[in-house]
C-alpha cells in the first residue's frame, strides 16, 4: 500500500447507509483515522429514535443525510450496513444517485442471490459493487474485523479498503456471491450454535439439570468455557436477535439455492426472532438502559425467558 493511495483513499467522502452498531463503529474509526468527510443515513434518523443517533453523529463530526439517494450523490464510497432484509432495497435506492465509478461496499449478511440483485442495480448505474463478507462479530475487532471482499472490482478495491482502516479486509474471489456463500455457510454453525445454547441451557434450567449439562459439555468440549460462552450467546441474541434472525433467513435462502432444505437455518431464524420479540416486549429490561442484556450469568436471562414462555402458555390455555 503506497502513501499516495492512503492519502487518496482518506480524502474520499465516505457514506454509511445504516447507523446502527456497525455504522457507528465504522464512523468512529474513519474519523479517528482522519477521514474528513463522513456521512450517514438511517431510517431511524427520521423517526422517534433519532436523538441518540444525531447526538453520536454530532460528536463524531458525521453529517446526517436526508435519504440514501442524497448520501449516494455526495460520496465516493458508500458502505451499506443495514439489516439483511433491506440489503437489496438499499442498493436499489442508492444506485441511480451514485457518482460514475463510485464504490458501493455491501457489508450485509445476505445470500449470493441477493448480492447479485444488489450488484446488478449498482453496476447498471455506473457504480462499482464490492461485496464484503464480515467473518466474525465486529465489536471486538472494530474496523479491523476479518472480512473477505468479492466481485469483479474486489481485487482493485482491497488496498483502498485497507487504507480506510479495514486492516482485516482481503481479496476473496472475483466471482460474485462466493465470499457471501462462505459467510452464510459459516453462519449455519455460528448462529445455529447460539440458538442451540439458548434452547439447551434454558430447557436444562427448567428441569434443574443445568449443572449436569454444563459438566457434560465441558467433558466433551474441554476447550470451551460454557458458562462464559453461554452468557455471551444470550447477550448477543437478546441485543441483536432481530438482525440475526434476518441474516438466518438469508442463510436459509442460501441453503435453498444450493438445493437443500434449510431445516437448521430456518429453525435458528425462528429461535432468534422469538428472543428478539421477547426483548422488544421488555422481558429482559429496557433497551438502551444500563444492564440490558449484560448479565454475566446466563441463568438470569434464561429465567426471564422461561417466565415469559410460561406466561404465554398459561394465556393460551385460558383461551
Amino acid at each position: 500500500m503506497t502513501d499516495e493511495l492512503t492519502q487518496r483513499a482518506r480524502a474520499w467522502s465516505v457514506g454509511l447507509v445504516g447507523y446502527g452498531e456497525v455504522g457507528r463503529i465504522v464512523a468512529e474509526d474513519l474519523r479517528a483515522l482522519g477521514v474528513r468527510q463522513v456521512m450517514a443515513w438511517d431510517r431511524k434518523l427520521a423517526g422517534p429514535e433519532r436523538a441518540p443517533l444525531l447526538e453520536h453523529a454530532a460528536a463524531q463530526g458525521v453529517r446526517p443525510a436526508g435519504s440514501a439517494a442524497e448520501l449516494a450523490r455526495a460520496c465516493d464510497v458508500v458502505i451499506s450496513a443495514v439489516t439483511a432484509s433491506q440489503a437489496v432495497a438499499v442498493a436499489q435506492q442508492c444506485a441511480p444517485a451514485l457518482r460514475a465509478g463510485a464504490w458501493f461496499v455491501d457489508f450485509n449478511s445476505a445470500s449470493p442471490g441477493a448480492k447479485s440483485q444488489a450488484a446488478a442495480a449498482v453496476e447498471a448505474s455506473g457504480g462499482r459493487y464490492v461485496e464484503a463478507a464480515v467473518m466474525t462479530s465486529i465489536p471486538p475487532y472494530r474496523s479491523k474485523v476479518p472480512m473477505l471482499l468479492g466481485g469483479a472490482h474486489a481485487r482493485e478495491f482491497a488496498p483502498a479498503m485497507q487504507a480506510l482502516g479495514f486492516g482485516g479486509a482481503r481479496f476473496g474471489d472475483e466471482r460474485l456471491g462466493i465470499v457471501s456463500a462462505t459467510k452464510m455457510c459459516r453462519s449455519v454453525m455460528i448462529k445455529g450454535l447460539e440458538a442451540m445454547v439458548i434452547e439447551s441451557f434454558s430447557a436444562a434450567r427448567a428441569y434443574g439439570v443445568e449443572d449436569a449439562v454444563l459438566a457434560s459439555l465441558a467433558e466433551t468440549f474441554p476447550g470451551i468455557d460454557w458458562e462464559r460462552q453461554g452468557a455471551y450467546f444470550f447477550q448477543r441474541v437478546i441485543e441483536h436477535g432481530r438482525r440475526r434472525s434476518e441474516e438466518m433467513r438469508e442463510v436459509a435462502r442460501t441453503v435453498e439455492e444450493a438445493g437443500l432444505r434449510p431445516w437448521s437455518a430456518a429453525g435458528t431464524a425462528e429461535r432468534q426472532a422469538w428472543v428478539a420479540d421477547l426483548a422488544d416486549r421488555g422481558v429482559f429490561g429496557r433497551r438502551g438502559e444500563q444492564g440490558f442484556a449484560r448479565s454475566a450469568d446466563w441463568r438470569v436471562e434464561a429465567d426471564r425467558l422461561l417466565g415469559a414462555a410460561d406466561g404465554a402458555r398459561k394465556t393460551s390455555d385460558k383461551d
